[in-house]
């Protein structure tokens, strides 16, 4: 197999997506975002790391870490609940129950989550918001959350738009409301992160969290004792849930993320080349997202994307067409394109999905970054990056396309 000429593997924090190849750091990702953020560290736990610092974010599977770091990139986003943590603030209405503070160890690691603990009552047990304020589209509900004897139920009305789910199986019981989607996702020590979306068709909205008996009933005779821990409640525009923003005493937004700038016009070829990625999608939102090799434009420049149409292409431009493949973007997949006069393929996953015979090649190539060049930033996560300045045979873009980690291969 041959030397790829640049190679982004993962492996350290900071103002930089660090390149191992080439070694004089001319193959380092300028990154950045404005404000702070979180993400899943080697524990498991939820951390919160300062502006300056790109992240490494770990995969978690039944509650457990697996796999090597990714770099996740993110848009832009506004936790609008102006406190997260601290139920027992008056911002939260009670109805049915009481909030005890900083009872159990949350998800960061800290005893700082709270326990919804349900009255003797015949009636809903449930923490709310009175009323927050949203626009006409879609909006995304979530809280960490973890059984103590109760199930819950999140709610965007207060009656009709609403899910079930089970904090012991860690399923989604039951959904109900126009369009309305839920996830429930499983983390450390029985904790999950349950989240609701929907298009709002109100501009007030009342986001409730109820308990719900094991017979699924949100209004039941509570026995006193029996609840819910609550961590981390997160409202914000979008159709899915991003990584958790805290806030206390005001809403918090957290800002988008960039990173270019690798290379230069040594590093690349404008007449023949590979561009390989292992990315994840964080989404089906609909949207562009490009890895580009370019000119600093758009006229000029090799693409691996996840389209609007939520499918993996890969581009040559100046041409015409791009080669689709039929995989889910939310898991991570490997895939390479090849480009040279008449010769492009696209391979993922090991396999050749397409091929184009555009003669045309793209000239003044020198940077490789997470856009197109013009607004359209690549949000996702990145296992690796590998460009090479020449073709590759089918059985290296194979081998290539198909192997664990770029160490082993």
């Amino acid at each position: 197999m041959a030397k790829p000429k640049l190679a982004l593997i993962p492996a350290a924090q900071g103002d930089k997506f660090y390149s191992v190849l080439p070694s004089d750091g001319v193959g380092d990702f300028d990154f950045t975002r404005g404000s702070s953020a979180t993400r899943i560290n080697a524990q498991g736990l939820i951390e919160t790391v300062a502006d300056t610092s790109s992240r490494l974010n770990y995969d978690l599977l039944n509650g457990k870490v697996v796999n090597c770091p990714h770099y996740l990139l993110e848009p832009a986003s506004t936790n609008i609940f102006s406190y997260s943590e601290n139920f027992t603030n008056s911002y939260w209405t009670k109805s049915g129950s009481s909030v005890l503070a900083d009872v159990i160890t949350s998800p960061d690691g800290s005893l700082n989550a709270d326990k919804i603990v349900e009255d003797t009552s015949t009636a809903s047990h449930n923490v709310f918001r009175n009323s927050s304020t949203v626009t006409l589209a879609s909006h995304t509900f979530s809280c960490f959350v973890k059984t103590n004897g109760r199930n819950i139920k999140l709610d965007f009305f207060g009656g009709t738009n609403n899910a079930i789910f089970n904090l012991t199986s860690g399923i989604v019981i039951s959904t109900n409301g126009t369009g309305l989607t839920a996830k429930i996702e499983k983390l450390l020590n029985g904790w999950y992160r349950c989240s609701i979306t929907q298009v709002q068709t109100a501009t007030t909205i009342y986001p409730n969290i109820l308990c719900v008996d094991n017979s699924n009933n949100s209004t039941y005779q509570g026995d006193g004792t029996s609840g819910v821990y609550i961590w981390g409640a997160q409202l914000e525009a979008g159709s899915y849930p991003t990584s958790y923003i805290p806030t206390n005493g005001t809403a918090i937004t957290r800002a988008a993320e960039t990173a270019n700038g690798s290379g230069d016009a040594a590093t690349f070829n404008d007449s023949e080349g590979v561009l390989m990625a292992e990315i994840s999608a964080l989404a089906d939102d609909s949207t562009n997202r490009y890895i580009s090799i370019s000119d600093g434009t758009s006229a000029n420049r090799i693409n691996i994307f996840f389209s609007s149409s939520n499918t993996l292409k890969g581009l040559v431009r100046p041409g015409t067409g791009s080669i689709s493949s039929n995989v889910n973007i939310l898991l991570f997949n490997k895939s390479a394109y090849k480009y040279k006069s008449g010769n492009d393929a696209f391979w993922v996953n090991g396999f050749k999905v397409g091929v184009n015979t555009n003669t045309t090649i793209p000239s003044g190539l020198n940077e490789l970054s997470f856009d197109l060049a013009n607004g359209q930033n690549f949000y996702g996560n990145t296992r690796e990056v590998q460009y090479f300045d020449s073709v590759l045979t089918d059985a290296q873009l194979e081998t290539l396309t198909s192997w664990t980690s770029l160490q082993e291969m």
